[in-house]
């Protein structure tokens, strides 16, 4: 059913575009009440307006905190149009009926990202709003209400076409969209309260985020996808390629876990299905992504590198040589776009301007959140224990710890053999950790050739709960094992350790990727 606008409210902390609904409430002599700077933005475009004090008859008081919040809107808004008792309350009282609520909210998320002075925060929380968004979304099967600028094209569509009313359908659609944007900001505020009493798991909790697109599909094409993120846009922008994928972004987010591990500018990251293939940290570019690739060639084949550096000439030109499905960098440079750019469906991935910010990891299953901190603990020397009689130098440890380092990217069970800052062979989720170990070892067999003075450095991600596993690496060229402590049967580890001559770092903390 239609209803005619009459009477409209406007209170608006975006001003911009307001010019093309006043035209039209013009042009169906709609009456407008506004306050404060709106008030005087309508008049200064030169429109007639009634100030909310003057409409109520009650000043804005408490620095403009109480302004809105007056029941002559709030019963206009409110009454059901078709409610004889509704009708003679207002009659009674010299209510008029309110049919267009245009609202949005004190910019409290933009603030946010601007300042942590904790008073301006406060007073950017909004009270009146959102309330007046609420009422009016509440009686959509009378009202109208519009949060954005970005409906008014439609709403002035739907007023045309309609002749100075609306439509239900468009009045329930506004309503739906108010309903999510009152969540949202109340989300944003209750997140930023939650982080300042330093409370990560409230007794509520509620998941925000703004809808970046929705994707072809799932995992698989029979299933529904879509991508949203916390502020407006993601941290990182697509500068070439076909559409991205859900798979494509998980393994885009897989591959820049490990990325900003790296030392700033330096690494190369090469991940297959969310699991790393090949990672290498060395100072030439070209090389390190030789390196990383020649870890496992034929995995990398169809596969995502993250290049933790600006990609140059040079590089563009070895990237160019396989079939890649996305290449990440910290930034691109014009030659190396001119040529990467040609293969017209590789996607181009600028990471620049990816934030440093710790972020929540979220799982869902049958209608339940798993929520968890990131796993991104930055490693020192103070979190291993050399436990071997053999102690390693300090580029052997810097080895471990730059294998350990992978080794936590990589799905449990993993074992990750490095050489060098590179790894050689990569051996991930599987239910036996012994297993992992003969896929990392057959891996390095298969594709690397490993002299006798190669010192090969073996990670897990958990301790070896038998003798086994490290015999089996041992047996395999490897000297220099790291891995969590905590097993009962650690002193028979270090024992064993001991007797074949390697080298054993212990972990003080687990690392499992599930």
């Amino acid at each position: 059913m239609s209803y005619k606008i009459k009477k409209a409210v406007i209170s608006l902390s975006d001003k911009s575009e307001i010019k093309l609904v006043l035209n039209t409430l013009k042009k169906f002599k709609v009456n407008v009440i506004s306050s404060g700077g709106t008030s005087k933005e309508i008049k200064k475009l030169g429109y007639e307006c009634t100030d909310v004090s003057e409409y109520t008859n009650s000043d804005e008081i408490l620095d403009g905190r109480v302004k809105t919040l007056h029941p002559k809107l709030y019963a206009g808004i409110l009454n059901k149009r078709d409610n004889v008792n509704h009708k003679k309350e207002l009659k009674k009282n010299n209510y008029d009926e309110i049919d267009l609520v245009i609202v949005n909210f004190y910019p409290f998320e933009e603030t946010l990202k601007r300042t942590k002075n904790q008073n301006k925060l406060i007073e950017n929380i909004d009270i009146g709003g959102p309330t007046l968004v609420r009422a009016a979304a509440k009686n959509y099967k009378y009202t109208t209400v519009l949060t954005s600028p970005h409906q008014y094209k439609e709403f002035i569509l739907d007023l045309e076409k309609n002749k100075g009313s609306t439509s239900l359908e468009l009045r329930k659609k506004l309503s739906q969209e108010a309903f999510n944007l009152t969540a949202y900001y109340d989300s944003v505020i209750s997140e930023y309260l939650n982080n300042t009493n330093n409370d990560h798991f409230p007794q509520k909790k509620t998941i925000y985020g703004n809808l970046v697109e929705v994707l072809r599909y799932g995992e698989n094409p029979h299933q529904q996808a879509a991508i949203y993120s916390k502020n407006n846009n993601l941290d990182i922008s697509q500068l070439s390629g076909k559409k991205l994928s859900y798979n494509n972004y998980n393994d885009i987010f897989s591959a820049l876990n490990i990325s900003r591990t790296l030392p700033k500018n330096n690494g190369t990251v090469i991940v297959k299905h969310a699991n790393p293939c090949g990672v290498s940290i060395n100072n030439n570019k070209i090389e390190s992504y030789k390196e990383a690739l020649a870890c496992d060639p034929i995995s990398a084949f169809g596969g995502i590198v993250s290049c933790n550096f600006r990609v140059d000439k040079k590089t563009a030109l070895e990237l160019n040589k396989i079939f890649l499905e996305v290449i990440i960098g910290i930034g691109f440079d014009k030659d190396s776009l001119k040529i990467l750019k040609k293969k017209k469906n590789l996607r181009l991935i600028d990471a620049s301007k990816l934030s440093e910010q710790s972020f929540d990891n979220v799982n869902s299953h049958f209608d339940s959140l798993l929520f968890q901190s990131m796993d991104n603990k930055i490693f020192t020397k103070d979190n291993f224990k050399v436990v071997s009689k053999i102690k390693p130098t300090k580029k052997i440890l810097d080895n471990l710890f730059f294998a350990f380092n992978v080794c936590r990217n990589v799905k449990s069970n993993a074992i990750v053999l490095t050489r060098n800052s590179s790894t050689v062979g990569i051996g991930s989720g599987q239910p036996s950790r012994l297993d992992s170990c003969k896929i990392a070892i057959e891996k390095m067999n298969r594709f690397q050739k490993i002299s006798e003075n190669d010192i090969i450095i073996g990670a897990s991600d958990a301790f070896f709960p038998f003798v086994d596993g490290i015999e089996t690496l041992v047996q395999n060229g490897v000297s220099a094992i790291i891995q969590p402590s905590g097993s009962i049967r650690d002193k028979e580890i270090i024992k064993f350790a001991d007797k074949l001559g390697i080298i054993l770092v212990f972990s003080k903390t687990r690392h499992f990727k599930h």
